[in-house]
């Protein structure tokens, strides 16, 4: 995380440092187009995108920590590993294994895929054979 944040901050103060280059540049040439204020904003335009690049590398990070961290969670709480807070009480739901918690997961992704290429819409049934066990479709998990 801390090389995310360092490259993200290095990306920035070149951003800043391009910016101020090009405002001496025209201040320099008083306004007018010369060939250092093209090279200026040549840079500044590259250090836009490499900053632009930056971020979302580090929006992409805290998104994979997002979701892992949420995951974590899911999976404490749904195998009962998460033990209820002093006066707090427990959910009452019966804990499932960690294994089923996860074919159930991918099952859902797998219907939000078929929902955003529409294929969810139109099909009566968005498994290809309803009447197979849950388990089925998810063959890389009767191996576990």
């Amino acid at each position: 995380m801390d090389s995310i944040v360092d490259a993200l901050n290095s990306a920035y103060q070149d951003f800043v440092a391009a910016a101020a280059a090009v405002f001496e540049s025209k201040e320099s040439s008083t306004g007018q187009k010369t060939a250092a204020t093209d090279a200026a904003l040549d840079n500044f335009k590259q250090r836009w995108e490499l900053f632009r690049v930056a971020c979302d590398q580090a929006e992409e990070f805290v998104e994979s920590v997002k979701q892992r961290i949420g995951s974590e969670c899911l999976v404490d709480e749904a195998t009962g590993t998460v033990s209820a807070k002093p006066g707090q009480s427990a959910s009452g739901l019966q804990p499932i294994s960690a294994v089923r918690l996860e074919q159930m997961s991918k099952a859902v992704r797998w219907l939000v895929i078929e929902l955003q290429h529409g294929s969810g819409a139109s099909s009566a049934s968005p498994h290809p054979n309803p009447s197979a066990p849950f388990d089925a479709k998810f063959s890389e998990d009767a191996a576990q």
